[in-house]
């Protein structure tokens, strides 16, 4: 049985394994102490909220995380489903669907108009995903995107 449940500092070293394998996914290089750094830092200022599923056995298989936006135009707070991420032994079992859920659920006890999210045209299954979980495809407006130079 697995529950879905906010994360907490103490999941910190389970969850930045996840995150990890999140970002290696969009080939990114490993980097467990950034990752740790990163979450710690999101969790301890609220700059996001983060769900995880938990197996009951002290194990976690997966994670979503939400940023907060706003809308000017519905004058409302709006989330960001930024990151979805099941570990690839335990797919296949509800749980990315149990936390796109858990992260609707969250929307509406903070009043928010929505969650938003992006994937890549490639993503074959959060393509499949996203519509089977109720995210409409947006085809009516343009996404751009400017990238800084580090």
């Amino acid at each position: 049985m697995t529950t879905i449940r906010e994360a907490t500092i103490n999941d910190i070293n389970e969850l930045a394994v996840l995150f990890d394998a999140y970002r290696n996914f969009y080939k990114k290089n490993a980097d467990i102490e950034k990752a740790k750094m990163f979450l710690t830092a999101r969790i301890e200022n609220e700059e996001s909220v983060i769900f995880v599923a938990d197996d009951n056995e002290n194990k976690l298989t997966g994670f979503v995380q939400l940023y907060p936006l706003f809308s000017s135009t519905r004058m409302q707070r709006l989330w960001l489903l930024n990151d979805l991420y099941v570990a690839e032994n335990f797919r296949g079992k509800g749980i990315s669907v149990a936390l796109i859920n858990k992260a609707k659920e969250h929307c509406k006890e903070t009043g928010a108009c929505g969650l938003m999210l992006e994937t890549a045209k490639d993503n074959d299954i959060g393509n499949q995903l996203y519509p089977k979980t109720n995210f409409g495809l947006d085809n009516d407006h343009n996404y751009y995107f400017w990238e800084a130079e580090n």
